[in-house]
């Protein structure tokens, strides 16, 4: 970030903006003494001496059971959790002695299609992968189900799932459900022609024979399943190529109910209803969460390649529909043929805080879940600025804004609450290291600048006056208008990563999220 433009603002608008909100601030007069402001942004006496290791579970999926936390990641690891932060394995590894999942690497008919070196779709280095799966519990089956690919190129995978007694596993591999990457030679040995024509398929699915259509139909991997709001179940899937799509779940048997084709509306009588993407544009790791509060289903996606110098990061879209159409702020969705940088509110991407002894890159790949006492969370994993793809999980906290927006807490959770009666003026006002985290998918870390928040309602930054800042009355609601944009958030009280009490607001504007820290000093 260069620098906060200033910003003009009528003094008709900002009586009205001011007077609408409830404002603490009663003025915002054109200048104030400023000559005692430090714009200086070190964080060399923020950065804690050492933060304890976390657990590496990557593209984490969280499930809460008998009171504790679960994480299923990638290549069959998964962990559990008492308080979001300490993590124990409970299973992690290619093996077959793996607890969580049942013999897997001995089930020859699991990896009949992708994933091994015996299957029709030969691996590049002749092993196997299993990626992303997801756990939920299923009402009717009064099972834990889990839904998990197996893959083997970057676009020849197959969604399976697996069930369970208890939430840790072991989980007993039931069968195949979706396919992708078949060519003319392996297409007799999937399920598509028993719900599709051949002629669809060749028309639809190929771009040849030897080559399956992946820039408009999807990757079969990156599964999660999900209850609606009417009991309703279904499955989110998707990574890159044709983007992201939505299937309806039988809730009786586990299975996917394939839809009948709908082509104005994208739906797809095998692999469903197309949500966001194509193109081979980067978008995976897709979770929906329905939010009582604001009435929406929250979609998030990650953009970016998932190493650390992919500017790998979190996306939220919303609807009122679980089969949308979902849309950012700006009422935009990435399609075939867009950039899509711009769509999508990005959540966190790469970025440096006060107390982080490293910065974080590579944020991405969430699950979501609201608590038993309605608070809500993101788990993703991370990487850091230390030049290896070493990653560990993190679980923020998030709030939704007073438009009902997702914003993200800045620090890992540790029991932060927000007042329902608004806090004093002399906490909200002050000194803040701040990020915004823009919209670019690059490898570019954002770092710290101060700014100052006045009782008067004036936010200042070491050029001068940059903007305006108002908080709505009896409520942690705050709204702030800098640089040009217009940003709705909260304040909260919580700790940073050392563990020094901190108070902060986290906000989002024009699809960006802006964070702000401020310590006593």
């Amino acid at each position: 970030m260069d620098r906060f433009a200033p910003v003009l603002i009528s003094i008709l608008f900002l009586s009205l903006f001011l007077g609408g909100c409830g404002s603490a601030a009663k003025s915002v007069p054109d200048t104030e003494d400023t000559t005692s402001f430090d714009f200086d942004a070190s964080l060399d006496r923020f950065v804690s001496a050492s933060v304890p290791a976390g657990i590496s579970v990557h593209d984490p999926s969280i499930l809460k059971a008998d009171g504790k936390y679960y994480i299923f990641g990638s290549h069959m690891a998964a962990a559990v959790s008492d308080d979001l932060r300490n993590w124990t394995y409970i299973g992690n590894g290619y093996k077959v002695s793996n607890p969580v999942f049942l013999d897997l690497m001995k089930n020859e008919e699991a990896f009949s299609y992708a994933g091994n070196k015996h299957s029709l779709i030969r691996t590049d280095d002749g092993g196997w992968h299993v990626w992303a799966p997801d756990v939920i519990y299923n009402r009717a089956m009064g099972k834990y189900v889990m839904y998990f690919c197996t893959s083997s190129t970057w676009n020849a995978s197959n969604l399976c799932y697996a069930v369970s007694e208890t939430p840790d596993g072991p989980y007993v591999w039931q069968g195949a459900l979706i396919y992708s990457g078949f060519t003319e030679a392996t297409l007799p040995h999937t399920d598509v022609l028993q719900y599709v024509k051949e002629d669809y398929a060749r028309e639809h699915y190929m771009k040849s024979a030897s080559e399956y259509n992946f820039d408009d139909y999807p990757n079969a991997i990156d599964p999660t399943v999900f209850y609606d709001h009417e009991g309703r179940m279904w499955m989110v899937y998707g990574s890159w190529s044709g983007g992201i799509f939505l299937l309806e779940i039988d809730e009786n048997t586990g299975k996917v109910i394939h839809p009948a084709a709908d082509e104005e509306h994208r739906v797809d009588p095998y692999f469903g209803k197309k949500l966001l993407g194509g193109g081979h544009h980067s978008i995976e790791g897709p979770y929906i969460i329905y939010n009582e509060r604001t009435g929406y289903y929250e979609l998030y996606v990650s953009y970016g390649g998932l190493n650390r110098e992919g500017g790998y990061q979190i996306r939220v879209y919303r609807s009122k529909t679980v089969d949308g159409d979902y849309a950012d702020m700006n009422g935009k969705y990435p399609g075939k043929n867009t950039d899509h940088a711009n769509d999508g509110l990005k959540l966190s991407g790469n970025y440096m805080l006060p107390s982080l002894p490293v910065a974080y890159m590579a944020t991405g790949h969430n699950s979501a879940f609201a608590d038993d006492d309605g608070k809500r969370y993101l788990c993703f994993h991370t990487r850091f600025d230390n030049a290896t793809e070493e990653h560990e999980v993190r679980v923020h906290q998030y709030f939704t804004n007073e438009e009902g927006w997702p914003c993200l807490l800045p620090y890992e959770t540790n029991g932060e609450t927000v007042t329902e009666t608004g806090y004093p003026m002399e906490k909200m006002a002050g000194r803040y290291y701040i990020i915004d985290q823009g919209t670019a998918i690059d490898a570019t870390i954002i770092e710290p600048v101060v700014i100052y928040l006045t009782e008067a309602g004036n936010v200042y930054d070491k050029y001068g006056k940059a903007g305006t800042w108002v908080a709505k009355e009896k409520s942690s609601f705050m709204h702030m208008e800098i640089n040009g944009i217009t940003y709705s958030g909260v304040f909260c009280e919580m700790k940073d990563e050392a563990g020094t009490d901190v108070f902060v607001f986290t906000a989002a504007g024009n699809n960006e999220s802006l964070w702000g820290v401020k310590y006593d000093q």
